[in-house]
């Protein structure tokens, strides 16, 4: 059986038996689930027989509470974590009791006949019979004889993925995995260390970059605003994605380091300090607060308005630079992975005057 026949085939399979088995009541899909202290992790449902989704992805650190997306932006458009993976899932006697009793319920379920029918007698065959095709072994009485060596995979949707058909895209059949050896090649979406540094990324939960201005709100035109951020902005800030099943175990940090804050002024009729809008961490910290007698000099982070807002403000856009790194199992030293931004905008009023006084 060819990789798309085998695909397709696994695509039919599991749609037919598990849509039967909805009707029936069972429970599929994977959900966020709020462990407290910050952390969170996403599992897998259960059915009425009590038996659940062994693998967890489990968050730890400074990841968003509701086990929902954080407030990093990628810097790289092209960037995306991942929509789904395949992760353990069942051991042999706890898979055999949940997929034959999905089968039998397809089975049962009227209009099951014809290729739908024979989708799923195929299947019922490669878990029972040995029944298997090119790089995809079938298996004997669902491998009962090996329960406790390894574990059934099976795919696991993103559930902060918006995207339906990439959510549900890793649609193989549930395949076994032994303790201590990698999953078979063909299942490309397999969890590894660098899938779980990418959800820790896409959960990671980062400080405001709210700046803090002088003059404050209203300035004046020509005037210098100068423009800063407190240092307790400048920590390291790490966030964890774990699975920890009996036989298997796989990690992964997430890191977030500062590293620039950029000033976008809202208007074209503005200059920023530096030109370019990027003000660097210097001596840890991003531009200097404003003292007086300070008026005449130029400020190292800052902006200066040449037009007033007119009675309205100006959306002034702080944008705040994290380089972002992960380090996991098996992995010796950090590998890079695109910035992250963090962004806010703050309304600013510009007037006109005549004279200055400071």
């Amino acid at each position: 059986m060819t990789r798309s026949r085998r695909r397709a085939f696994s695509t039919a399979a599991l749609t037919l038996v598990f849509s039967a088995s909805a009707l029936a009541g069972t429970a599929y899909a994977g959900k966020p689930v709020g462990s407290g202290n910050g952390g969170s992790k996403e599992e897998g449902g259960s059915d009425e027989t009590g038996i659940y989704a062994a693998a967890q992805v489990h968050y730890s650190g400074s990841v968003a509470k509701s086990g929902g997306s954080g407030n990093v932006k990628s810097s790289d458009v092209n960037w995306d974590p991942p929509p789904c993976w395949y992760a353990p899932y069942l051991g042999a006697k706890d898979f055999k009791e949940k997929m034959s009793g999905d089968i039998k319920r397809a089975k049962n379920t009227p209009g099951m006949a014809g290729h739908a029918g024979a989708a799923i007698n195929e299947m019922q065959r490669h878990y029972e019979d040995d029944y298997g095709w090119t790089d995809t072994p079938g298996y004997k009485d669902y491998n009962v004889d090996k329960d406790g060596d390894g574990m059934f995979w099976a795919g696991v949707e993103n559930p902060n993925e918006p995207d339906y058909l990439e959510r549900t895209s890793c649609t193989d059949l549930p395949f076994w995995v032994d303790n201590g050896e990698p999953p078979p090649p063909q299942h490309e979406e397999a969890i590894t260390p660098e899938i779980l540094a990418a959800l820790a990324y896409q959960h990671m939960e980062l400080p405001g970059t709210k700046v803090t201005l002088a003059p404050e709100a209203t300035t004046k035109v020509n005037l210098p605003t100068w423009a800063w951020l407190d240092k307790a902005v400048f920590d390291d800030v790490t966030a964890t994605a774990a699975i920890d099943v009996p036989g298997f175990h796989l990690e992964a940090t997430t890191t977030a380091t500062p590293k620039s804050l950029t000033l976008d002024p809202g208007t074209k009729d503005a200059t920023t300090i530096p030109a370019d809008g990027e003000c660097p961490i210097v001596d840890g910290r991003i531009g200097e607060p404003y003292a007086k007698g300070k008026s005449k000099e130029t400020p190292p982070c800052g902006i200066t308005y040449r037009r007033s807002s007119g009675g309205d403000t100006y959306p002034l856009k702080a944008s705040l630079t994290w380089e972002i790194s992960w380090q996991g199992t098996g992995q010796a030293a950090p590998v890079g992975m695109p910035n992250g931004t963090i962004e806010a905008v703050q309304d600013i009023t510009v007037e006109e005057i005549q004279s200055i006084n400071r």
